[in-house]
């Protein structure tokens, strides 16, 4: 019988407990604060990105994973009979699949997704594939359904504040001074594996986000009610508990999960950033 490991990148967001419930592999990505290294999930999180942005006003960087290191990782599991299901981050946001990508061509038994996708947009295409696995599914038949349903993930953040933006260069600063003086909250959504502005909501945050969650309850009728995620950097947990009443009013999900955002998310948005993510059929 074939023995599977599903693993990712910690871009993933995953909580732990659903981790440890569904014994997924995490290989942590290494994040930069100036001339410091650290691991993502192991010795960073978004807390300690924030503090660090505000001290310094410096954002952090990410070093994408080496070969010989994904090489290192798989081995872990091939050398225990394990075939390999591995989940990255978007290729259009990162080089980490283009080396996951090549390091399983010189290995055997190592599936490599791009999940076209980010945080909790990886994780729900994780934790289908591990429905998959407990229903029995081979390797190429859950490594070919995921890829066949990428674009169906639905995934999306609202964001307080353009600041982080800005300083990451993915917005100008009259955009950002414009958007504190009119209370714009954009959108974000991933679309063909790149994010973008979707929509842009005006107003304090809670109306903003009753407001979000309701346009997607009006363009998304028909949806998966396995599971969605209310993924969300450091926030105001009001905000948190409001968004995931709202869904409750707008969706019929099985399962809600909360998520924290990692530190990849959190440094390019900052604070009071939240999302709905979910499949569309």
């Amino acid at each position: 019988m074939e023995k599977i490991k599903i693993t990712s990148d910690s871009t993933c967001d995953l909580p732990q407990s659903v981790i440890e419930a569904n014994d997924i592999g995490i290989c942590p990505i290494a994040i930069l604060l100036g001339l410091d290294e650290y691991h993502d999930t192991v010795d960073i999180d978004a807390y300690k990105v924030l503090d660090y942005v505000k001290e310094t006003g410096n954002l952090p960087k990410t070093a994408a994973t080496s070969i010989d290191a994904y090489k290192e990782y798989f081995e872990k599991y091939t050398s225990q009979g394990y075939t390999v299901i591995h989940f990255n981050i978007s290729s259009k946001s990162s080089s980490c699949n283009n080396n996951a990508s090549v390091a399983a061509k010189e290995m055997e038994n190592v599936y490599v997704i791009d999940s076209l996708s980010l945080s909790t947009g990886q994780g729900i295409q994780i934790l289908r594939a591990c429905d998959m696995l407990k229903d029995g599914k081979s390797a190429r038949e859950i490594v070919d359904a995921i890829n066949a349903d990428r674009d169906k993930v639905q995934i999306s953040f609202v964001v307080d504040k353009l600041d982080f933006l800005h300083k990451g260069g993915r917005c100008s600063s009259v955009a950002a001074v414009m958007s504190k003086v009119l209370k714009i909250h954009p959108s974000i959504a991933m679309k063909d594996g790149a994010l973008g502005v979707d929509k842009k909501y005006m107003g304090n945050l809670v109306r903003s986000c009753t407001q979000y969650v309701k346009d997607l309850a009006d363009n998304f009728k028909n949806y998966d009610e396995a599971r969605c995620f209310v993924t969300h950097s450091p926030t105001d947990q009001a905000i948190v508990d409001l968004v995931k009443q709202k869904v409750q009013e707008h969706f019929k999900f099985n399962e809600i999960i909360e998520s924290v955002a990692g530190s990849t998310v959190t440094s390019h948005c900052g604070y009071n950033t939240i999302g709905v993510i979910f499949y569309v059929k």
